[in-house]
């Protein structure tokens, strides 16, 4: 059974960075497709960024300041966040996706994280 556990959020202020993390055990984390979502409050769950056989993809609110990786060695993916603004306040979730394809959409993936938060000052 896989595990996720996501760690590195925190609070920052406007143009900051974090890195978050997502540590995997319980399955061959190489073959996994991984994936990173958000949800602030009282908004519903959205799409950051993936990685799997299908590369790497990013949301447009996201895409030229996150960075997404994964270190198949230390079973890890991560999610490298610059330049940060007081929209990207929410809860971060990791997910794990076992076709390997790393999407864009939540329904394709196995099992999830329970989050971590990032809150940006302004």
């Amino acid at each position: 059974q896989v595990q996720l556990v996501e760690s590195g959020g925190g609070l920052v202020q406007a143009g900051g960075s974090l890195r978050l993390s997502c540590v995997t055990s319980g399955d061959t984390f190489s073959s996994l497709g991984m994936g990173w979502f958000r949800q602030a409050s009282g908004k519903e769950r959205e799409f950051v960024a993936s990685i799997g056989w299908r590369g790497t993809n990013y949301a447009r609110s996201v895409k030229g300041r996150f960075t997404i990786s994964r270190d198949n060695a230390r079973n890890t993916a991560y999610l490298q966040m610059n330049s940060l603004n007081p929209e990207d306040t929410a809860h971060y979730y990791c997910a794990a996706d076992r076709s390997g394809g790393g999407w864009s959409t939540s329904t394709q993936y196995d099992v999830w994280g329970q989050g971590t938060q990032v809150t940006v000052s302004s």
